[in-house]
Parts: structure tokens; sequence; C-alpha cells
């Protein structure tokens, strides 16, 4: 018989618990369902309200793996949903949003190794609250050089007035990340952090670059602003990477970036972590920005 856990009130029904998820790292499901749960209480304010897709491995990350956007109806009646019409066609998706532990424990256990947000919440869909620049690094990029871009970035959010917070993203690279009032739309938000990223690139065009193209970008650092678009996604700080390793996508302080790798994370090191300091992002949205503002002290930059 499964083993079932109650959380939030509700019964979970817990399913192959000793399924290694990480064959490479001998994780299991289990590892995986004791790392949320422990990183619930940080987690789950970056989560609430958001459209969620997950990238789950029910075979574990040496198997078939597939992004799940629309929340499917075998979905218990407990989990919320909420509908976002389609932009270029009629009708709607149903996506799930992650509000509370018990929820984030129902998904993990479908093996949802990888929770990706929105850049807006349901509320309020198309006014994104949060601004994100993905430094994508190509393979040999030296550690010091990748710094050196997230605080180039850093530097130029703080100049137009955005308050910029870092994401090592358990991957190769870092997301620099601004809260929004959200006062403007995506069309806006895409725009200006494309912008952003453009600025950037153009005052090291050897280093950095905006093409969407790899084939375009040679051996520079992909400044990528796409994130930014209409349901698109970022990594979620907290999420398990679905890549050998299981690294965590960890929100850093600044003063952190100089000894940080972005995927030196393990889900060991951030409940230690957790343990002893407060979640970097947790105050966030106190430093939103008027997005119009800023965009008119870029154009002053430019």
């Amino acid at each position: 018989m499964a083993p079932t856990i109650h959380v939030d009130g509700h019964d979970i029904a817990l399913s192959k618990l000793d399924k290694e998820l990480f064959p490479e790292d001998h994780v299991s499901k289990d590892d995986l369902l004791v790392h949320y749960l422990a990183v619930s209480e940080a987690m789950l304010p970056h989560l609430a309200g958001r459209p969620l897709t997950l990238l789950r491995f029910p075979h574990g990350i040496g198997g078939e793996g597939f992004f799940q956007k629309e929340a499917p109806d075998h979905f218990p009646d407990w989990i919320r949903t909420v509908e976002v019409p389609h932009k270029h066609s009629p009708g709607s998706g149903r996506y799930a949003v992650c509000d509370d532990t018990a929820t984030l424990l129902y998904l993990a256990n479908l093996s949802a190794i990888e929770f990706h947000v929105w850049p807006a919440r349901a509320d309020r869909i198309d006014r994104p609250d949060r601004l994100v620049i993905d430094l994508d690094p190509p393979d040999g990029t030296p550690l010091p050089a990748l710094r050196s871009v997230a605080r180039r970035a850093r530097d130029l959010y703080t100049e137009v007035g955005l308050t910029p917070y870092l994401q090592a993203t358990g991957g190769r690279g870092y997301h620099v990340v601004a809260p929004l009032d959200r006062s403007r739309d995506f069309t806006f938000v895409r725009d200006l952090a494309g912008r952003l990223a453009a600025h950037l690139a153009a005052d090291d065009p050897e280093l950095l670059t905006t093409a969407f193209r790899k084939n375009k970008r040679g051996n520079r650092v992909f400044l990528d602003a796409n994130r930014n678009g209409r349901a698109q996604t970022f990594i979620a700080p907290y999420s398990v990477r679905a890549r050998p390793g299981a690294a965590v996508a960890t929100p850093l302080d600044w003063n952190e970036l100089g000894r940080s790798v972005p995927n030196g994370y393990t889900t060991a090191a951030i409940r230690r972590r957790l343990a002893r300091k407060q979640d970097p992002w947790a105050d966030m949205d106190r430093e939103a920005a008027d997005a119009g503002a800023v965009s008119d002290r870029l154009d002053a930059l430019d």
C-alpha cells in the first residue's frame, strides 16, 4: 500500500519513493520530496499566484521528460488552477498555481523536478511584476568573466532605477531579476528588457550578444531577455534542476557572487543555507519599480 502524508488538510498518496530520479547521484523521489518540504517556506512566496510550467521526468532524468503547462483533469480539486486566455488564438489554457506546501509536494510526487514560473501573477496576468535577464554562457566561459557580466547588469539596473536581484540558476548561468510595480504590460516590459540587454552588449560586443540563434552567438555570453514575454517562464527559486548533480536554483546576495558557482548549490547545501540565513529575495516586492520611469532613464543613457 502506498504511503500517505497529510499536509495542509489534504491526504497525498506517495508513489515509488525509492525511484532514483538522478541515477548517477543516487537522488530518489523521496529525496526530492524531502527537499521541497524543507524549502517550502522560502520557495512558496516565489510560486504563489503564478501560473506554473513543470518539467517532469517520471522515469528519472536518464529517461524521457516533458514540459507540462496545462493542468490535467485528474488533478484533485483542491489544487488551485487559473484560466489564462490565449494571446493569438481563441480559448484559454488552465494552469496549476502552487500556493501551499500540499500542492508543492503533490506535484513533486508526480516527478515534477523543475518548477518554472511566469513573470506575472494570475490576478493581473498581463501586467508582469518581474523583469528577468538570463546570462547564458557558452561552454568554456571563464567564471570570472561571467561574474563580471552579472555585475555590469547589476550596475545598469541600478543606474536606471531598478533594484537588481541575483540568482544562480543551477545550470550554467545567472539570472538578474528586478521587481516591477505592474504598471506596464508584457510588450512594454519585454521591450525594456531587450533594450537593457542591447545596451550591455553594445558596451562589450566581443563578450556579449543578444543574438537569439546559437549559430550567431559565437563564444559570447547570450543576454536572454526573451523570458519577459507573455507565457514565458523562468526557473523558480529553490527549484531543483533536472541535470546531473541535482543542483538548485539559488537566490544570492550580491556579496556572494564572487565565490559562487551557477550550479554549485546542492539540496543539502540549501537546507544548511536556509537554516542560517533569510532568503535574499524575501522582501523584493518592496523595491518594485515603475517600468515607464526606468525606460525614460534608459532613453537618457542611450
